[in-house]
């Protein structure tokens, strides 16, 4: 790991700007109420503060803004409520499984609703803590209504300041993923490949590359200044999305057959020369990612260019060597190889360019693409709600179990004879998830960042006393602690740890130690409550329900074949929808492989079918690969590649995939299809065999360069996909075959 490279990256983040942010914003209050003697109303307007915070996650400005207005009203209300209930414990025990329900339930709305509820909860829960009466019950609401406000108010001014940092560090991240996404590409070229290994890691990084892609569209697509008072810098901005959009799905579509190209070419050295150019061009991405969130410009390594001229010679002086009967498919899989690094390089010189904002990229004519070929739309519709009060619904038992967690944790702590009590639930609605793997994560993460967090505090208290450098620390480590917050949370909770104790330790120096003592045993009693309130209400294991996930895969693969694969025998193929097919597949494919992991991370009693579940995923995302690869073709297709023949292939890879699909789901309905003659699936190979042979007695008469090679080299490479599915296609029947007799 490049640790500079990854410290440059976090300081122009938008990780590190949200800790900063939420620092000040939760710090500023408390500091200049104390100074003018009224530290406890500066305390509760910096918690309402941090309650808004929760919800400040990226995104369209308007969504944010929204996100802070709701929330604001949201906590006022709760924190009434709470207020008023205290004063009746019959009503607080009403009010907690009722609130408690219901802002769990708010999740199906996505995490900018989940977070509002986490806010809401928040407040809920320290309320139990302080027991206000009379109007000190309204002028505490206000106060964290005031912090809200304020909290608001800050993230406002310092968006007006920078109004495009967001996108750029968000776009810098996009870019940084992308380059990931080649280191991943990368690996299939090594003679120490692990096939499986790499599969996996290949498509765990293209998630996250689509994550971060959703997410920079969504800025760019929902933000007034971009997409209607365009910009010299929006309009940059705007054209690095699209360029780095279009150089990941050339990435995409470069899939080989890597272990013949071993077969082939090992020896030689070639394979490691194409690595070591892969890698060279992902650290240029790395430093444009760099450059885009820190505001700076960078250059193009034109020794790139050099490398990039020396290999074309290099497979040249091959070809003349080495080029026989035996591996001319090798050499042109080599060629495109090739052509799809010098691609890239392209496209990435224009990226550096584009980081300097220089006034020239006005003229280029920017074709702002489909906003829906990229985003998604959900709006605040009651029936979902309403729908998923069911029990077949994930986010109504993770609501019933966090229910019930919450109120067993809190007689607990009014039972034991414990300090800080309001801890014990706090733990408990921060721990719990509605998958389990994600909950025992967090477990996991919430003790060990607790009992780092109390030894670092234990560690630093013993040595410093001077009350500044506490302060200082105390401010650097609450940085630290929101900074992480998204990206390590383990991290985030040591710190969080760290700060809280520091804050005690200068409000309250005599009680440093039983604050020490009630974190540990709080946050111990919470996660053992949250660990066992997780198997309440039986968890969807991941096994009852992936079949959902594999058969939606199947169906989205099915559609966007058809749709790529008919413009090779004359069907006209729209752009727009041939898009959208992709990306759901992609999507799809996503949701399984984040499922399959989920089980992973399940007890071994609950997991079924692991292998051939994990055969499942890798099958399928080669035949996405492979239909991706397949689709490039179609950009520039000329008539003589439009040929009938393809069809009896075309088909037989279909009904295969849907007899998958029907092994899966037997509910489904696949089309009519009657299987092909295996004479009529092979006859593109009689074809290829033609016309390799005749470009067999041309390089035997010394005939290098000639139009047959040129045919003959798009032709094979289009037919190649096409038998590469065929295959894939047999072994997703075989594989879902296994997996039905396996259920039985």
């Amino acid at each position: 790991m490049d640790y500079l490279k990854e410290y440059r990256s976090f300081i122009s983040s938008h990780y590190l700007s949200e800790g900063v942010r939420i620092t000040a914003g939760v710090l500023l209050p408390a500091l200049i109420m104390g100074y003018y003697g009224m530290l406890p109303v500066g305390l509760t307007i910096a918690l309402g503060s941090l309650c808004v915070s929760i919800t400040d996650n990226p995104g369209p400005i308007q969504h944010r803004r929204n996100g802070f207005i709701v929330c604001s009203l949201l906590i006022f209300l709760v924190a009434l409520l709470s207020g008023l209930a205290q004063l009746y414990p019959w009503a607080f025990f009403i009010l907690l499984p009722v609130s408690c329900f219901f802002f769990s339930m708010i999740g199906v709305y996505g995490a900018r609703a989940t977070s509002i509820g986490m806010a809401a909860l928040f407040v809920m829960v320290l309320q139990t803590e302080d027991h206000f009466k009379g109007w000190d019950i309204l002028y505490n609401a206000l106060y964290l209504l005031g912090g809200g406000l304020w909290y608001f108010l800050l993230s406002q001014v310092l968006y007006s300041l920078r109004p495009y940092k967001l996108i750029q560090q968000a776009l810098g991240e996009y870019v940084m993923w992308t380059a990931s996404y080649l280191k991943a590409k990368a690996a299939f070229y090594n003679k120490e490949r692990r096939s499986d290994k790499d599969y996996e890691n290949l498509l765990r990084v293209q998630i996250t590359v689509q994550e971060k892609q959703n997410l920079v569209a969504e800025l760019l697509f929902k933000t007034r200044s971009v997409v209607k008072e365009s910009t010299h810098t929006s309009r940059v901005l705007m054209m690095v999305f699209l360029d780095v959009a279009d150089l990941f799905e050339r990435a995409m579509t470069s899939h080989q057959d890597y272990d013949k190209l071993h077969r082939y070419f090992d020896e030689t050295g070639i394979l490691e020369e194409y690595r070591m150019l892969i890698l060279r061009l992902s650290d240029e991405l790395d430093e444009i990612g760099i450059a885009l969130k820190s505001g700076i410009s960078s250059s193009y390594n034109k020794q790139i260019d050099d490398e990039l001229l020396e290999e074309r010679d290099r497979l040249q002086k091959l070809r003349l060597s080495r080029l026989d009967q035996s591996n001319l498919d090798g050499f042109i899989s080599l060629r495109h190889i090739l052509d799809s690094i010098d691609d890239i390089a392209g496209r990435i010189r224009t990226l550096h360019q584009y980081t300097s904002y220089d006034r020239k990229f006005r003229r280029k004519k920017l074709q702002t693409p489909d906003p829906e070929d990229f985003i998604t739309h959900q709006g605040v519709d009651p029936k979902l709600l309403w729908d998923n009060l069911s029990f077949r619904s994930n986010i109504f038992r993770h609501s019933i179990r966090i229910t019930a967690a919450a109120v067993f944790a809190f007689f607990i702590g009014q039972l034991l004879p414990i300090g800080h009590a309001y801890w014990v639930l706090l733990t408990v609605i921060v721990i719990l998830k509605p998958a389990y793997s994600l909950t025992r994560k967090r477990n996991y993460q919430r003790i060990a960042g607790t009992i780092a967090g109390v030894v670092l505090a234990v560690a630093f208290l013993f040595l410093v006393h001077d009350k500044t450098a506490i302060l200082i620390t105390l401010i650097v480590s609450m940085i630290g602690a929101y900074s992480f917050m998204r990206k390590h949370y383990l991290v985030s909770v040591m710190l969080m740890t760290l700060y809280l104790l520091l804050m005690f330790r200068l409000l309250d120096p005599k009680d440093v130690n039983t604050i020490l003592r009630d974190r540990i045993i709080d946050t111990a009693i919470g996660s053992v409550i949250a660990f066992l309130f997780s198997y309440l209400l039986k968890p969807i294991w991941e096994h009852e329900q992936i079949n959902n996930f594999m058969s939606q895969v199947l169906r989205d693969a099915i559609q966007y074949y058809k749709l790529i694969a008919g413009a090779f025998t004359g069907e006209p193929l729209d752009k727009t929808v041939s898009n959208v097919a992709r990306k759901n597949s992609w999507v799809s494919l996503a949701n399984l492989s984040d499922a399959f992991n989920r089980m992973l991370s399940e007890p071994k009693s609950r997991q079924r079918n692991i292998l051939h579940v994990h055969q499942f995923v890798v099958a399928n995302h080669m035949l996405v690969s492979h239909v991706a690869t397949l689709s490039y073709y179609t950009d520039s297709l000329e008539q003589e590649y439009i040929m009938h023949e393809y069809r009896p292939l075309i088909e037989a890879s279909v009904l295969s995939l849907q007899q998958a699909l029907r092994a899966i789901d037997e509910t489904a309905m696949p089309e009519a299809i009657t299987a092909r003659d295996p004479a009529e699936i092979r006859h593109l190979e009689h074809k290829i065999n033609e016309m390799m042979q005749k470009r067999k007695d041309e390089i035997g008469q010394g005939q290098i360069e000639t139009s047959t090679r040129n045919v003959f080299s798009v032709f094979k490479s289009i037919t190649d996909q096409f038998y590469f599915i065929y295959k894939v296609s047999a072994d997703i029947q075989k594989i879902s075959q296994a997996l039905k007799r396996d259920d039985a």
